[in-house]
């Protein structure tokens, strides 16, 4: 029993015991003005409990107070005599809920003491008749008191015991999972530096066309960094210590990953993925982007795993709140779904559908904690809904500040038509991808405020163009193939087409068909309504031509040589001219001697840490009247580390493995305009 139901339970059993009190007092006449102060100090006994005030341990001893008065009042009325040692076995079975021994002491003095009055009083008044009967009534009594208070005693100093058996065990518990984080926390550390060396190595050998194995190690790579990111993300959930890192991004990229991050999933079973996203989620908010990346790269994974046949529906909306607005984040599948008490595993812990070693679903089984820690951390909550065979939907909703309200999707002033859908509904093997297309197109129509038609044959094309202003029919790629002339050749009037394509199709010769690389989402579709077959770069994309960094002088400091290779390999890729050194010492050497754009720091070297040799290098820069920017390049990814990192002064903060679009990000920030280039002009 925990401590508030102790205490209530103990309040209710006093409360019943005052009552009877009370009544007796009334009836046989007692002290008139005793009543009311006992219905007084119950009542205060319960508007303590209920407040919580004061603290618990002063309650406590109002409760043991409250207790041996009520106890004193009763026994000292000669007509109480032998009812005394039941009012006493009672108070101290009660009281003895609350472990203290020393409560047991003072009751079982009072007793003794309230006995001793009785004898007083009765020998006073001579009521009480000493024969046989009545003193062995008494020895009786009393026996029966003392057994139950040592009973008490005894069930006290067990359950004290107990208490610290199990205190203590938890605590081993507690050190050994600790322990486990802890190797698990060092093991990602560590293994940051040799995955960020294969997966630069790799990068490299790409670009000298090392052939398809060097592609097969980089996918390796970046799996294994992925798990790596995993067991972090895991641990700094477990230990209540994952950092938020608030920055503004823009909506339709968040989407944009989405689909990206579909496209580089291993799809082998061919599903179908579906993104509705409302048109009218503001234009930018302002969150922990990265979070809500892993966020979704967990629910896709989990949902691609465990779907064997049919499709994902992902769904992205807000609702307005005070402080702006919460994203919700929704995703369906047609998996083989849970039971209940699978739903309830993944709120606890670890939890994978198959654990057996030729399992199938992959992974390490950390997804949904992570998923549950990043959204509690970040103020929101996780709903899952599933049934065994029937597929699994997934709501995440993270509270989100808003940057920019205007609706991130909408259609310019001087549209006009009508659009049709052209998707055949037998096509597909499960019904409920046919669902996900409906409602994805319901919803964008509604959003942008559209008319939206349905066709499923060319006839009902035909009729429909016949009726109605049709100027845009999206198609799936089976219907486009199915009759590509009839297609190919109204795209050459005033009627635009676009198709959902898989990779590799290609439209006859002289075609103005557009072709939408799968999943279909709501973007490429409202931009194609907006530009018809003018639109160009159909894909969202916030960074379209790759920067460059020319003539930008760059020192990587790194104690690890193959880190070196990697980092000025991928470097020079942007046309910066790249020194090296192998400790702080020489980095501070080679900064005396040459004037560098910018410095990255790795941060665990012998001799002189990363943070150290970037202050003095900032004081070397200062007594040459130069400017310093240093960048952090380190295998410490913690959700803490940027913070910390630009609190001692770092101007940026790069994790290994180095991502190449945060290295792209860091540098434009980091960089004065002048120094970055797009497409060979000047930024």
């Amino acid at each position: 029993m925990d401590q508030s139901r102790t205490e209530r339970f103990i309040i209710l059993l006093v409360t019943f015991t005052c009552v009877g009190l009370t009544v007796e007092s009334i009836m046989l006449g007692w002290e008139f003005w005793v009543p009311p102060l006992i219905i007084i100090g119950t009542i205060g006994l319960w508007i303590m409990n209920i407040s919580g005030t004061p603290g618990y341990s002063v309650r406590k001893g109002y409760y043991l107070i409250y207790a041996m008065l009520s106890a004193l009042f009763h026994g000292v009325h000669e007509t109480s005599f032998f009812d005394v040692s039941i009012v006493f076995i009672l108070v101290m079975v009660t009281y003895s809920f609350l472990n203290h021994i020393y409560m047991m002491n003072l009751f079982f003095i009072e007793y003794f003491c309230v006995m001793a009055t009785q004898f007083f009083l009765a020998q006073r008044s001579q009521s009480f008749v000493s024969d046989p009967l009545n003193i062995s009534r008494v020895v009786l009594h009393v026996a029966i008191v003392v057994l139950t208070y040592f009973t008490c005693i005894k069930a006290i100093n067990d359950r004290l015991t107990g208490a610290e058996a199990t205190s203590e065990l938890e605590g081993r518990i507690e050190a050994v999972d600790a322990d486990m984080e802890d190797f698990l926390s060092n093991i990602s550390h560590e293994l940051r530096t040799p995955v960020n060396v294969v997966n630069g190595m790799s990068e490299l050998l790409i670009k000298r066309n090392a052939g398809e194995e060097a592609f097969s190690i980089k996918d390796a790579g970046i799996r294994l960094a992925y798990q790596i990111e995993d067991i972090q993300d895991y641990t700094e959930c477990k230990r209540n210590k994952v950092m938020l890192e608030e920055e503004d991004y823009m909506s339709t990229s968040l989407i944009n990953d989405v689909v990206t991050a579909f496209r580089l999933i291993n799809n082998e079973n061919k599903l179908e993925m579906v993104v509705n996203m409302d048109p009218g989620v503001p234009t930018m908010m302002k969150g922990d982007l990265n979070k809500l990346h892993k966020i979704f790269r967990h629910l896709l994974d989990n949902a691609v795993k465990f779907t064997k046949q049919g499709g994902i529906y992902v769904r992205l909306y807000t609702e307005p709140k005070d402080y702006g607005v919460n994203l919700c984040i929704e995703v369906t599948d047609t998996g083989i779904g849970m039971d209940r008490k699978a739903i309830e595993s993944l709120k606890n812990g670890m939890y994978q559908a198959n654990k057996k070693r030729d399992r199938s679903s992959g992974g390490i089984g950390l997804g949904m904690l992570i998923i549950h820690g990043f959204a509690h951390e970040m103020g929101g909550f996780v709903k899952v809904e599933s049934e065994k065979k029937s597929g699994t939907t997934v709501r995440v909703t993270i509270p989100q500040k808003v940057a920019d309200a205007t609706p991130c999707l909408s259609l310019s002033p001087d549209f006009s038509g009508d659009i049709l859908f052209h998707v055949r509904s037998d096509k597909y093997k499960v019904p409920r991808v046919r669902d996900f297309y409906r409602g994805m197109a319901a919803s964008l129509a509604s959003g942008i405020r559209v008319r939206l038609y349905s066709a499923e044959t060319i006839k009902e094309i035909e009729h429909l163009r016949g009726s109605i202003d049709v100027r845009y029919i999206f198609m799936g790629q089976e219907e486009y193939e199915a009759n590509f002339e009839y297609f190919d050749e109204l795209s050459q009037g005033d009627i635009v087409i676009a198709v959902s394509a898989n990779p590799g199709l290609k439209t006859s010769p002289g075609s103005k068909v557009i072709l939408m690389p799968k999943p279909l989402y709501a973007y490429p579709v409202v931009k194609i309504l907006n530009e018809g077959t003018d639109a160009k770069d159909i894909e969202y994309s916030d960074n379209i031509v790759k920067p460059a960094f020319r003539g930008v002088r760059a020192l990587v400091v790194d104690d690890e040589p193959m880190n070196l290779v990697v980092a000025s390999g991928l470097f020079r890729d942007y046309e910066m001219i790249i020194d090296t050194a192998e400790s702080g010492r020489e980095a501070i050497s080679r900064f005396r001697e040459n004037d560098y754009d910018v410095v990255f720091m790795d941060h665990m070297m012998p001799e002189m840490d990363g943070v150290e040799a970037m202050k003095q290098i900032k004081h070397v820069a200062t007594e040459l009247n130069r400017s310093a920017r240093v960048v952090a390049l380190t295998a410490n990814a913690v959700s803490s580390a940027r913070e910390m990192f630009i609190r001692e002064g770092f101007d940026g903060f790069i994790a290994k493995p180095i991502n190449i679009a945060e290295f792209e990000r860091v540098m434009q920030r980091v960089l004065p305009g002048r120094a970055v280039s797009r497409g060979g002009e000047e930024a």
